[in-house]
Order: C-alpha cells, then sequence, then structure tokens
C-alpha cells in the first residue's frame, strides 16, 4: 500500500518561512517523480515544484521561483518543500504527490494546512 504523508504545515506571518516534508512508502521512491500542489480555498488545484526522480531535475512555477526549493532524499524516501519569504496568498492545503518517471501523477498524500497571516 503506497502512502504519502505530508507533515510541517502551520500557520506564519507574511515574510516568514516554514519547511514541509513527505514521507513515502510502499513504492519504489526512486523511480518516482515528486511533485508538490497546493489548493487555496474556492481555486483549482496548482502544480507549486516538482522534482525528478534521480533530484537531478527541478521545476518550479513561477510564483514561487526564488523563493521555495524542493528537495528529495532517496534515501529516506522524502521530499522537502522549503518554504521563504512567504506572502498570504500561499495560504492553501499543500500536498505531496507521485509519478513513475515523470508520468501523471498517481498517488497523493492527504495534504498539510498552511496559513500565511498577514
Amino acid at each position: 500500500q503506497v502512502r504519502l504523508v505530508e507533515s510541517g504545515g502551520g500557520l506564519v506571518q507574511a515574510g516568514g518561512s516554514l519547511r514541509l516534508s513527505c514521507a513515502a512508502s510502499g513504492l519504489a521512491f526512486s523511480d518516482y517523480t515528486m511533485g508538490w500542489f497546493r489548493q487555496a480555498p474556492g481555486k483549482e488545484r496548482e502544480l507549486v515544484a516538482t522534482i525528478s526522480w534521480t533530484g537531478g531535475s527541478t521545476y518550479y512555477a513561477d510564483f514561487v521561483k526564488g523563493r521555495f526549493t524542493i528537495s528529495r532524499d532517496n534515501a529516506k524516501n522524502t521530499v522537502g518543500l522549503q518554504m521563504n519569504s512567504l506572502k498570504p496568498e500561499a495560504t492553501a492545503v499543500y500536498y505531496c504527490a507521485a509519478g513513475f518517471r515523470g508520468l501523471r501523477y498517481v498517488y497523493w498524500g492527504q495534504g498539510t494546512q498552511v496559513t500565511v497571516s498577514s
């Protein structure tokens, strides 16, 4: 059974930082592209960042470039998202997801709430 469990969300003031983590189990983690998505109330889910299965390639949505960093540890089956200079519009539920070698994301975590106060 594949499980993705996010942690690290919380309440932070604008300009602050949070680090999200996602622990994966039940899959060959090093074969999966990992992504972070977010969904704000009343809005569609959007892609935040991705990292290739080797960790050698990353992608960031324009709205987080220069402020967020995605990373992974294939030995520990974890993927992280360091979020700096947070803005109130970053308030959302953040989800990690896994897709086999760049294919569509098929496994999803339950999400972790991030709230940025102004």
